[in-house]
């Protein structure tokens, strides 16, 4: 059960560490280019969408037990890897506005 316990503690950070980035991509938006941040705006609420999928499946994680407990990681790994890819396009677009501007 200390496994259980100490992975959810660390995917509560890196979700933590992920949403103040997603802010810190916000507000940074103003930034760029008027005719991207319409673009960016959408990627960031597409963002925001996949945030709080990630963080349901990580409460329904924490709430399970036994052969559950496995089955829930499973699909929360997946929530996670989603949400990652597309933090990661959305930071590596950001980065390109910001080089062209």
């Amino acid at each position: 059960m200390e496994d259980k316990k100490a992975y959810q503690e660390t995917m509560e950070a890196r979700l933590s560490q992920l949403g103040a980035r997603i802010d810190e991509l916000q507000a940074k938006v103003q930034q760029t280019r008027t005719d991207v941040q319409a673009d960016l705006n959408q990627q960031i609420e597409e963002l925001k969408v996949k945030r709080d999928v990630t963080q349901q499946r990580l409460q329904e994680l924490k709430a399970s037990g036994g052969q559950a407990w496995k089955t829930l990681k499973s699909g929360f790994q997946s929530a996670w890897d989603k949400l990652s890819h597309a933090m990661e396009e959305a930071a590596s677009k950001f980065d390109r506005e910001q080089s062209q501007k």
